[in-house]
Parts: structure tokens; sequence; C-alpha cells
């Protein structure tokens, strides 16, 4: 007995686990309104407001010795774009509302991918052999603030996603500039410049 409960909380803490790992950008995988697993989310008639928190970022980390960076030229694998369902807000007071909400959610991760294939770029671009980590603050600084303007713009252009024909628009563009840098997909080698 005292063996089918400990297998019971350990498959229990590891299904919690696993639930709160955080979404790696996928083109195959599209967000769900199940993936906004904030306890602030909710889908109630009696709101009079509705409001999203993506739950989109950028996840830049590495560890490595002087010398291994200074070899590096690659960081394509050290820039993901996560989507967080523990933090992920959606407030809509319909069904409807929430799937217009959600439509903004899939626009933004998709932005975020954009930008995070922008920033493995410009680091490849100005990444010499010399270089120290204080170059990639900069750059992420700078695309990060353009992502935000961006995704604002639209957010307010479009009336938080209501006017689907727009949002629709700017995704296609969107997804046409991802396509456009696919030498700097997370797990892709960019062509070497000759």
């Amino acid at each position: 007995m005292k063996n089918y409960l400990l297998i019971l909380v350990v498959a229990l803490s590891s299904t919690f686990v696993v639930a709160q790992e955080p979404i790696e950008w996928n083109p195959d995988y599209e967000l769900q309104l199940s993936d906004y697993q904030s306890p602030e989310s909710e889908i109630n008639a009696t709101l009079t407001s509705y409001s999203i928190y993506s739950g989109s970022k950028i996840d830049f980390s590495f560890n490595m010795n002087s010398v291994s960076f200074m070899f590096t030229k690659n960081f394509n694998s050290k820039v993901k774009a996560i989507f967080q369902k523990n933090l992920a807000v959606l407030i809509a007071p319909d069904s409807v509302t929430a799937n217009q909400l959600l439509q903004f959610g899939r626009y933004d991760f998709d932005l975020v991918e954009l930008y995070a294939r922008k920033i493995r770029k410009k680091i490849y671009e100005e990444k010499g052999a010399f270089s120290d980590s204080s170059l990639f603050q900069p750059i992420f600084n700078e695309l990060q603030e353009e992502m935000n303007t961006v995704s604002a713009q639209v957010f307010k252009a479009t009336d938080f996603g209501k006017d689907a024909e727009m949002l629709q628009k700017e995704h296609d563009r969107v997804i046409l500039e991802i396509n456009n840098l696919s030498d700097f997909c997370q797990s892709c080698k960019p062509k070497k410049n000759r």
C-alpha cells in the first residue's frame, strides 16, 4: 500500500512539474486556450472587461568558459522563444472574445520567435573572435524594445485582436519574416559568409 501511495505522489508531482515547463516555440504547435494556466485566467459572463498577458518571452542564457566563448560563433541554441503557461493570463467575458485574444496570443508568440531570430542573426554577425559577453546586452535590449513596440502597436490597431483581418495580415507578415530568417532557427547552423 505504501508503494502505491509513493508512486501516486511521484506521478502527481512529476505531472505538476511537466505542466509548468515552458513551451518552446515550434512551427507545428499552436497555442490553445488551455495553455493559459495562470490562476487569474478566466472566461466568465459576469466580467465587463477583457485582457491578455501572452506569457511569451525571449530566454537567453549561456554558461561557458572564456576559451569556449571566444571560439563560439553560433549562439542560436542559447536564444529561445518560450511561452510560460503558468504566467499566461487570458480574461474574457465569453468564448468569442477569448478566441480573439487567443489569436493575438498566437501572433505574439510568433513575434517573439521572429525577434529571437533577429537577435540570433545580429549576434552571429557582430560576434568577433575577441568579443566579450557585453556584446549581447545592447543587442538584446534594442531588439526587445522594438518587439515590444511592434506588439503594442498591433495590439492597439487590432483592438485586442478583434479586427481579425488586420491581425491575420500582421501574423502572415511575421510568419514570412520568420521563414526569411530560416538560418537562424534555434537548432540551425547559419551558412558561413564568404
